[in-house]
Parts: C-alpha cells; structure tokens; sequence
C-alpha cells in the first residue's frame, strides 16, 4: 500500500462494533433475531402507573442484568440511563475485539447523544429538593442529574481516557453525535470512539409526552405505532441504548477486523418550526439529504435503502414520505424504505439503535420490515409484512426532529 492509499485508509471511518441494550434485546444476537423477525417490544408499561393517560402503551428494556456487563462497585453510583449506556459500550468494545490498555485509553474517547437524559432521577430529585428541602437531597443522585453522566460513567467503566462529550439535540442527539465522533476520527484527535445514543422511559417522561399530544392515540382509533400507514394516530415511546465503536480504516486494517460498513458521509440542517411540531415542508429534508449525498459522494440513484424517521406521528410520517417522493420521483429504481420504530417505540436519542441496526443489516444483506404498516400512506417500496433480503451497498440513515431539525448519515459496504 502506498502512501496515499494509506492517508485515504485514515481518513475513512468505519464501524467494527456495535452493542445495545433495546425493548427488543440486549446484545446483537437476539436483537437480529427480534427486529429482522418483525417483531416489536410494544406493550402495555409495566413499570409505572398510566391510568391518569389516555395512553398505556410503551417499548420498555426487560430482562436486562447490569451485573453482566459492569463491576458492582460502579453499578451502585450508576442511574438506569448510564448502566445501558456502560453495558452497550462494553458490548461494542467486545464486539470490536478492542482491549483498553494503559498504552491506548487515551486515544479511545465516547460521544453520547441524550435527549433528555436521566429524567428518573432529575424529578426524584427536584420532588425532595422542593417537599422536603436541599439537606434531604441523596447527594448520590447530583451527578447523575446532568446530561454527561451517561458518558462520564461509562468512561470510568471502560478506561477511556479520550474525547468525552455530549450531545444534546431533540430527536437527532445519536445522529449527530455520531457526526461529530467520526469528524474526530477522520481529525486523527482519536484513535477509536464508541458513539451513540440513550434515553429512558420514566413516568415524567410520558406524562410530559402526553400533555403535548404527542402519543398515540393522539385522537381518534386504536393505540399502536403505524409508521408511514393511512391509520397513523401518533408514536409510542420507548427507550434504549445503541452504541457503535468507530475507528479508520487503516486501524482497522492493522487490527485485521472486517468492518461492519463505512460511514462514508453525513448532512445536517434545519428549517426551524415551533419548538413542540415537526416540520410541514420537505425543502429542509430535501435539502439535508442532499448535502449528505454530496457529502459521501453518492448520487441519489445509489442509495438502494432508507431507514426512515418515521415513527406514527401523522405529520412526521407524511412530510418525510412525500420527501423521498419527490427527491426520488424521476428515479428508475427508488431505495427500499423502512422505520425501525414499530418494533422499537421512539426515544429521540433511538439513532444509536437505528445505526446498529442498519450496520447489521448491510452485512446480513436484510432489511427488516415495518412493523405496524398495512396501508401505506405514498406508493413507495416501503418494506411491508416480511424482511427482504437485498445486497446493500450504499443506504441512508435519516434523522428528523422536533423544532426542523435534521441529520442524514450515509453507509456503505
């Protein structure tokens, strides 16, 4: 290999291990058999009271065992949010045949997305702070009150002594976190990041969600997530955590590990809209997706799959389907289109899960179905019913949040 293959080697970023902690399963072993078999974790919460909401429906992670992943000296200190993110992390550092060592933990750094962090215990700990006063506050609970912890614990797990960040940013905190680290790997500031994103299901949370008007059902009909169908009355919240250790090529190439795929570019953009709404118009989405094509240096006709944002909201699920008809209406073969959050529920920090799963998916040649879809909204090749298997080269990860905000990954084989 000559010198400029090996600068383009560093500078191409790659992903060569992924771990989750989902409603769907912990690890990718009975994650794959769960998504790719069209099933969903949607059911009823069990883990606090909903009958004061007219919704009752959640994605929620169960059987879940923190001491399988994480030294119980450290699990004490840990909320529910940073034991997903710190068993996901060791997961994909497992997964990416990468041992931590007193030589390279300074060059191995973890960028989290988080879009409300650890609501659990931010109103444990106001309730105390305001009922009973700041001297009755647990003063465990403090740091674990901020947005970084997830982040700062998992670091303490895992020996990183690298990059350590962030990122908070509604519905695409995961996606464009997952921009940022692998802008430092392409950088050479790191040598590996484990990137991602978590969020969890507390009772604030939902209330919060169905005080907005954001859950299904929304209106009329029965509850469910429907993404991209005619009978869409809303989302389904859920939880979770997907994390993916990303390095270059080149080290990757030293290693001898086979990458799962590359990212090979990303778009971000916003046309900004109420704080509470989706976006109404397709320009912003039009607009983002290009860039990230641009970007990779792909034209729209190589994309062969989409993994959507679509999550049952009538809005979100309309204006995104009507983009990619209108991006992809001259095309002669349109990409196959597909949305996770049938199976998933949407947590808004969900693209970490959403990346593991398409990584996989492009090695396996497989993309899953969209559970909940019976009557598509567009005439698009949305992925109904069953699986498909389909060789994947290129596809695209979109991100579209609250306020019009947007964040467009792209991967290849």
């Amino acid at each position: 290999m000559n010198n400029n293959q090996q600068t383009d080697s560093a500078r191409r970023v790659v992903i060569t291990g992924i771990g989750m902690v989902t409603p769907i399963g912990t690890g990718k072993k009975e994650f794959c058999r769960r998504l790719f078999g069209g099933e969903t974790a949607i059911e009823e919460i069990k883990s606090f009271d909903t009958s004061a909401f007219g919704s009752h429906l959640g994605a929620e992670v169960t059987n879940f065992n923190p001491r399988d992943f994480i030294t119980v000296k450290n699990i004490r200190r840990m909320d529910k949010i940073s034991l997903m993110a710190a068993a996901s992390a060791r997961l994909a550092l497992e997964d990416a045949g990468l041992q931590i060592t007193q030589e390279n933990r300074d060059r191995v750094g973890i960028m989290l997305g988080t879009a409300f962090g650890a609501t659990d215990v931010t109103a444990q700990f106001l309730e105390t702070l305001f009922t009973e006063g700041p001297a009755s506050v647990n003063p465990i609970l403090v740091p674990n009150t901020v947005m970084n912890a997830a982040a700062g614990h998992t670091s303490i797990e895992l020996g990183f002594r690298g990059v350590n960040s962030t990122v908070t940013h509604f519905a695409v905190s995961a996606e464009n976190a997952i921009i940022y680290a692998a802008a430092e790997i392409r950088r050479g500031t790191v040598d590996f990041i484990f990137a991602g994103g978590v969020d969890i299901l507390s009772r604030f949370y939902y209330e919060s969600l169905a005080k907005f008007r954001s859950l299904s059902p929304r209106d009329e009909g029965k509850e469910a997530c429907r993404p991209f169908d005619k009978e869409r009355n809303g989302m389904i919240a859920g939880e979770g955590c997907g994390i993916i250790c990303i390095e270059s090529l080149q080290s990757a190439i030293d290693r001898g590990r086979k990458p799962y795929c590359e990212i090979k570019g990303a778009g971000m953009g916003s046309s900004p809209t109420k704080t509470t709404s989706w976006p109404e118009k397709t320009d912003g989405i039009k607009r983002t997706f290009s860039r990230a094509l641009r970007n990779a240096g792909n034209a729209p006709n190589e994309i062969q799959a989409i993994v959507a944002a679509a999550n049952g909201d009538r809005i979100l699920d309309s204006v995104e389907a009507q983009a990619y008809s209108e991006i992809f209406d001259c095309a002669e073969k349109k990409p196959l289109i597909t949305s996770f959050k049938g199976a998933t529920g949407e947590s808004f920090s969900g693209g970490g899960i959403r990346t593991c799963a398409l990584a996989l998916s492009i090695e396996k040649n497989i993309l899953p179905p969209v559970v909940g879809l019976v009557n598509p909204l567009q005439p698009l090749p949305f992925i109904v019913g069953e699986k498909k298997e389909l060789e994947i080269n290129s596809a695209a990860l979109a991100g579209i949040s609250f306020g019009g905000t947007y964040a467009y990954l792209v991967f290849s084989k």
